[in-house]
């Protein structure tokens, strides 16, 4: 009879130290509750934030850098000859008057001689201008004799005038030789001669390209075509050296008037500024920017879900897909025409999870 209640104690011990159960229908009520998808534990999300920009982008088309026509200047020499001398290489930078080559020819020798008489002739004349216009005045002589010495020393100097122009032209030394100087400051985009060559007064034996002038002809789609005008801005995303992209920018300078029928497109011009990168033969894509202001979220931040653009948005501790108009996208950003407020936070990474989540 005692050892009944030992017996009750003993099992209701072990009764308590079972674990604890939960049944699998009470679990499943508890998650179909209809709230908008949650990030799981260890998700890391990046998020950003809904911003106004000015200059809503257009869209991005494709471009090739080009130069401007008064970009590149050919330096010719004014007289053949042979080259004694080449003091550049191709892709060379240069001053506005740096040497390029030394070359030596008949004519500068003549031209030399010619200036020389030249100058003596004109001491001469004018010496004699003064001494005639002193007896004139004295009334020794007849004004008509100092008017005739006058004319001579006019003449005298104009022919000094031309030979020395001929001297500057091609840069003519006293030993008769001449320098092909660079007219302007640039890179040394051509040589075509070398030492011991001919240089042909036809042809040109530098090409300069000038620093800092650069265009970019862009292909307007047609439904660009309208909305694109002279002095909008411009942007090209390349490549930096530190792995990351560098911006540059510019303006759009003209618009063909015409659409090209055969590619449906309008050809257009943009002025940029020089950067590392950039250079004559390169395409690019270049992202056009029009007047006006806008909300914009990072282009990867927006997804399709059921053929409609979405974004999901943090409510609370949520995140809940929300329909959205993409107006344009352009330089990684998605501008918004519909859908969101400034301010508020979408998801900028982890989109196909948390799509995953939503179709649950």
């Amino acid at each position: 009879m005692k050892t009944r209640p030992i017996a009750l104690l003993a099992a209701l011990a072990a009764m308590a130290g079972l674990p604890a159960c939960s049944s699998p229908q009470s679990e499943q009520a508890g998650s179909d509750a209809g709230e908008p998808a949650q990030a799981p534990d260890g998700l890391a999300i990046e998020t950003a934030e809904v911003m106004e920009i000015d200059g809503v982008p257009l869209g991005s088309v494709p471009g090739t850098i080009t130069l401007p026509p008064e970009a590149r200047v050919a330096v010719t020499a004014p007289f053949p000859g042979a080259a004694v001398r080449v003091y550049v290489i191709e892709g060379q930078r240069v001053a506005r008057g740096d040497p390029l080559a030394l070359v030596r020819a008949a004519e500068p020798v003549q031209i030399s001689g010619e200036l020389a008489r030249a100058r003596s002739a004109e001491k001469l004349a004018e010496a004699r201008a003064k001494r005639l216009a002193q007896l004139a005045e004295e009334g020794i002589i007849a004004e008509a004799r100092a008017d005739e010495a006058q004319a001579e020393y006019e003449q005298a100097r104009a022919t000094r005038a031309e030979a020395a122009r001929l001297a500057a032209l091609g840069g003519i030394g006293p030993d008769g030789t001449m320098t092909l100087a660079a007219p302007i400051s640039g890179r040394v985009a051509h040589v075509g001669v070398e030492t011991g060559g001919g240089v042909d007064g036809m042809g040109a034996p530098f090409v300069i390209e000038a620093d800092g002038a650069y265009q970019v002809e862009l292909q307007l789609p047609e439904r660009l075509a309208r909305e694109v005008r002279p002095g909008m801005a411009v942007e090209i995303a390349l490549p930096g050296a530190d792995g990351g992209a560098l911006q540059v920018g510019g303006r759009i300078i003209a618009v063909a008037p015409s659409i090209d029928p055969a590619t449906r497109s309008v050809m257009a011009r943009a002025s940029i500024g020089a950067a590392p990168g950039v250079g004559a033969g390169r395409n690019v894509s270049v992202m056009i920017r029009g007047g006006g202001a806008g909300l914009a979220v990072p282009e990867r931040a927006v997804s399709r879900i059921g053929g409609a653009d979405h974004v999901f948005v943090r409510e609370g501790e949520d995140w809940a897909p929300r329909p959205v108009v993409v107006g344009a996208v352009g330089g990684g950003q998605a501008v918004i025409a519909e859908g969101l407020e400034a301010g508020e936070t979408v998801a900028a990474s982890s989109i196909a999870e948390l799509k995953a989540m939503s179709a649950e």
